[in-house]
């Protein structure tokens, strides 16, 4: 059972671990099998490796064409915010 989401605009460090993973799933997010701290979300143009650390959450683009873009959102910053950047891509 999918655990409720607080409001979009509520930081991430007020989510507890099990509604960050629901938030992850419903982007479209996979979980790594070797990792579980790491998530995979594809996209036509681009891919996205999001990296749930300690201090930070940590994305990594990769376009179509190979480039890499990689940056660090503090929990800190709301969730629709983060969505955003990320859905975004590259």
């Amino acid at each position: 059972m999918a655990r409720p989401l607080p409001s979009p605009d509520t930081p991430l460090y007020h989510h507890p671990l099990p509604a960050l993973e629901t938030w992850l799933e419903q982007m479209g997010c996979q979980r790594d099998e070797g990792n579980v701290c790491l998530w995979h979300l594809r996209q036509p143009s681009w891919s996205a490796d999001v990296e749930l650390s300690v201090e930070d959450m940590n994305v990594r683009w990769t376009s179509s064409n190979g480039d890499i873009t990689q940056r660090n959102f503090p929990y800190s910053l709301s969730r629709s915010d983060v969505e955003g950047t990320i859905m975004a891509g590259p």
